[in-house]
C-alpha cells in the first residue's frame, strides 16, 4: 500500500511516504513561516525518490487540527488536489493523537500538547489504558494542570517542553516524563499505522465538505467580530 502523509499541524512540516509496503521516506522541513513555498515541492520530491507517481497512491492523510490556521489549510488544500486529479482518497487524523499513538502502550498517563499561544495550549489527556481523559481542546494551561491527578505522566507534542516548563514550576506534585528526542518521525509513522487502522475500520475518507479541524477563532474572525 502507498500512503502519502503530511503532518502540517505546526511551522515544522513533515512529508512522508510509506510504499511497497516496508519502504519509508520522511523528510522534515522546520522553515517557519515557509511552508507554501516547499511543501508542493517536497510532496514531488518524496514522491520521485520512491519512483512513483501521486496515481500510484492509495490514499493520503494528514494532521487535521488543532494547531496552525495556515498549514492545515495548506495541508488539506495540497492533498484535495491530488484527490481531484487521481481520486486518492484523503484521511484526516487529529494532530493530538497522532503525537499520542507512539507512547499508547507505554501503560502511562499521556498528555499532548501544542502551544497555542496566548497562555493556552491544545491538548489532551489519555490515561494509563487508552482512555480519553480530556479530549482535544483549547485550553489554560491551568486548566489542564488541574486535570493531572495522576503519581506521574508522560508529555509528548511539538511544545511538550515549553509545557513541562510551566508543570514544574506549579504546585502540583507530579512525576513528569517526557523525551528530548525529535519526534517528527514518530508521527509521520503514526499517520501511516492511524490510516491503515481506520480502513480496516471501515472509516471514510475526508468528504468535500471537510476542512481543518479548527478549536479558536482567527485572528481575522476575532478583527470582524464572529
Amino acid at each position: 500500500m502507498n500512503i502519502l502523509v503530511l503532518d502540517c499541524a505546526v511551522s515544522k512540516i513533515s512529508i512522508a511516504l510509506s510504499y511497497d509496503d516496508d519502504k519509508f521516506i520522511c523528510h522534515t522541513y522546520d522553515i517557519g513561516m515557509k511552508q507554501s513555498e516547499i511543501l508542493v515541492p517536497a510532496i514531488d520530491d518524496v514522491l520521485s525518490q520512491a519512483g512513483i507517481s501521486p496515481s500510484d497512491l492509495n490514499c493520503s492523510a494528514l494532521t487535521v487540527g488543532p494547531g496552525s490556521f495556515t498549514g492545515l489549510r495548506l495541508g488539506i488544500s495540497a492533498l484535495k488536489a491530488i484527490e481531484l486529479a487521481y481520486g486518492v482518497p484523503v484521511y484526516g487524523i487529529s494532530s493530538l493523537k497522532t503525537y499520542y499513538y507512539a507512547y499508547k502502550n507505554l501503560h502511562l498517563p499521556v498528555l499532548t500538547c501544542i502551544d497555542a499561544n496566548k497562555g493556552k495550549f491544545y491538548a489532551a489527556v489519555y490515561d494509563e489504558n487508552g482512555k480519553e481523559i480530556l479530549s482535544d481542546g483549547d485550553y489554560e494551561s491551568s486548566f489542564i494542570i488541574e486535570k493531572l491527578n495522576f503519581e506521574k505522566i508522560f508529555v509528548t507534542g511539538p511544545d511538550a517542553k515549553k509545557f513541562c516548563e510551566i508543570l514544574e514550576n506549579s504546585n502540583k506534585k507530579i512525576e513528569i516524563l517526557s523525551l528530548s528526542l525529535n519526534s517528527d518521525l514518530n508521527s509521520a509513522i503514526s499517520l501511516v499505522e492511524i490510516t491503515k487502522q481506520m480502513i480496516l475500520d471501515g472509516v471514510p475518507p475526508l468528504q468535500d465538505y471537510d476542512g481543518p479541524v479548527y478549536l479558536r477563532a482567527s485572528e481575522a474572525e476575532l478583527k470582524l467580530g464572529k
